[in-house]
Formats: structure tokens, sequence, C-alpha cells
């Protein structure tokens, strides 16, 4: 087969595959979001031009969390109307195999994952903040305000931050050795630059000690000083209010935490849960499309369908409980995420090896 030019075969499925994914995802990504408009329509105190783009960012949310199960449920309708079609059984009759008439769906998927797996490294990654925004009304809301954290041997206190100017208002920042303050920086203002803070018009204040108390202060002034190296505007606002990170961000802020000696569970598991956790969607479909009968005659439609949604929403729960409990520290997120992962791919390649000859 030709990269370029696919066989009919592959057209054919690829093309039936992807109709009923698009079908699917913008089904359900589209009754999420128009659902929880409903549901939140008295709250949303906004013209109609926002609650239409409210709408719109729900709808980005709902594609980026069920895009996984689109890609499943499609796999699932395609299976079964090639069955009830016997084009399945006349399939298998002129010699194609179960791993040759998985590839398009297989392509089909793996594309889909890698577009989605692009679109959270984008800003499609904070639809979920900018709806909750627009929910509470808040005209002020990208303002953070009193943010206090640790940056190397120092602890830095934030009055006021904008994160879409990326300027600081009142900064202070605190060496502490033991039981004493060695020094502190203030400074009115602060500018983010490429990738690091400038703090304008600074007071540096050093802590003079002698015998182990406070003697006196020397204080200098310094037109610039070049701190918070690495600390980007939404690593801060995401670092005190929990907001969403894109993937990019997030792997700059997992970084971030290693060199300074923080706690990186929370992070690490919204990683892998854009990155690792989506590719369940391929294992679980190649586990059901070697699974599920060939052949209309073999199976009964109702309790198939039933069984194989009820197993990938029982899959697909399990790995969202574990998720957070990756998140609240109570497991590793390696545990929570990748070690479910690949049970499920090892299973489902035993069955691509071991299951090739089989049509039933």
């Amino acid at each position: 087969m030709n990269l370029f030019v696919p066989s009919l075969h592959f057209r054919y499925i690829a093309k039936l595959y992807v109709r009923n994914l698009l079908a699917i995802l913008l089904g359900l990504s589209f009754a999420f979001a128009v659902i929880d408009y409903f549901q939140n329509v008295q709250n949303l105190n906004v013209s109609s031009n926002y609650q239409i783009l409210y709408i719109f960012y729900k709808w980005e949310e709902a594609l980026g969390l069920l895009y996984p199960l689109a890609m499943v449920f499609a796999l699932i309708m395609t299976k079964l109307f090639l069955v009830k079609a016997n084009t399945m059984g006349a399939l298998h009759a002129f010699g194609y195999n179960k791993k040759r008439l998985f590839k398009p769906i297989f392509t089909v998927m793996l594309f889909g994952y890698s577009i989605f797996l692009y679109l959270n490294t984008t800003e499609f990654s904070y639809a979920q903040d900018k709806a909750k925004i627009l929910l509470e009304n808040q005209m002020n809301a990208f303002d953070v305000n009193d943010v206090f954290f640790k940056y190397n041997d120092t602890f830095v206190y934030i009055n006021k931050l904008d994160p879409i100017n990326k300027v600081m208002s009142d900064i202070t920042i605190f060496n502490v050795e033991g039981d004493q303050v060695k020094y502190t920086i203030y400074a009115p203002k602060a500018v983010y630059g490429k990738d690091e803070w400038e703090a304008q018009d600074a007071t540096l204040k050093t802590h003079i000690y002698k015998n182990g108390k406070l003697n006196h202060y020397k204080v200098e002034y310094k037109e610039r000083i070049l701190t918070l190296k690495g600390y980007k505007p939404k690593i801060i606002t995401s670092l005190y209010e929990g907001n969403a990170l894109n993937i990019i961000d997030a792997y700059y802020t997992w970084k971030l935490f290693q060199k300074q000696g923080l706690n990186s569970d929370k992070i690490r598991s919204l990683l892998y849960n854009k990155i690792i956790v989506p590719l369940f969607a391929l294992a679980l479909g190649l586990i059901l499309f070697f699974r599920l009968p060939f052949h209309a005659r073999m199976m009964s439609f109702g309790s198939v369908i039933a069984l194989s949604l009820g197993a990938t929403f029982i899959i697909w729960g399990i790995l969202f409980g574990l998720n957070q409990m990756g998140a609240n520290g109570v497991l590793i997120p390696e545990l929570t995420a990748i070690l479910p992962i690949l049970i499920l791919w090892a299973y489902a390649l035993f069955i691509f090896f071991t299951d090739e000859k089989k049509i039933g």
C-alpha cells in the first residue's frame, strides 16, 4: 500500500470511522456545552455575545475531555456497522486479517490523538478557565493579588500580578538563612522579559549581624535587578489559583519545581493526563476491535453494545479516579497514570500478536 495512495479498503474503513468519530465527538461535546449553559444561564450575567463565547469555551473544554471516549465509541459503531452489513465477514473471506483491517482505524485514531496533543500546547488548554471567568463575571479576573512562594533560597511576595501585561506591582524578595533575614529586595514594579523578571528601581537592604544579633542595615538602590528566572506569569497564576496549564507551560513548571525542590505531583499528574492517559483509547480500541465478533450471527447487538460501552466507561472512570488521586498526592502520578496505561497496552499488544489468526 502506498502511503500517499492508500488501498480501497483502507480509504473505505477510514472514511467510515472518521464520519462516525466526528458525529459522536461533535454531538457529545455540543451536548455537554449546551447542558452546562442551561445549568448556569441564571448566573451568567453577561451580554448575549459573551454567552455565546461561554458556550464556545465549554465546547472546547468538552472536546479536550471527551475525545478519547469518542474515539472508542466511534470504533465500536464502525465495527458493528461493518458486522451488521456483513462487510467484515466478506473482507475476512477475501483474506484481510484483523491487523490489516484495524490499520486504517488506528491511523485515524493516532492522527486524532496528535491533533489534540498539539491543541493542548496552545490556548485551547485554558478554555475552562476562560469560561469560569465569564460565569463569575469578573472584569479583573486575570489579576492576581497577594502571592507568596519560594524561589531558590529566597521567598517572594507579590502584591499584584497582571499576567496579561506581564507586570508585577510591589514585589518583595526575602533571603533567609536559619532564623535570620540576610537581605530583602523591594521593587515597586517588575516586568517579565525573555525568561526572567526585571525588577525596576529596586531597593536592596542587607542585614548586618553582630554576635548573632541584627546590628544595622546597608541600603543600596538598583536601577534594575534580574530575578525569578523561569517563573512565567502563567506559572505564578497557576501556583496561586490552581488554574490550567498547557503542556509546554506544565513541562517548564515541572522542571522549575524540580530545581526549587518543590512537590511536583500535581504538575506531573496534569502532564500525564494530557499526554499519557488519552493513549488508553488506542489500546482499548485495539482490544475491542479484535475481541468483538466479526459475524452478526455470533452476537447479540444489544448485549455487545452494552458491554462495550460499559467497559469503556468503567476503564475511563477508573483512570479518571486514579488521576485525581495522583493530583492530590495520595499516590505518585507514575502509579496512577503511567502504570495503568502500560498494563492496558501490554494486554492490547498481547491480543494483537496472539489473536491475529482468529476471526471469531
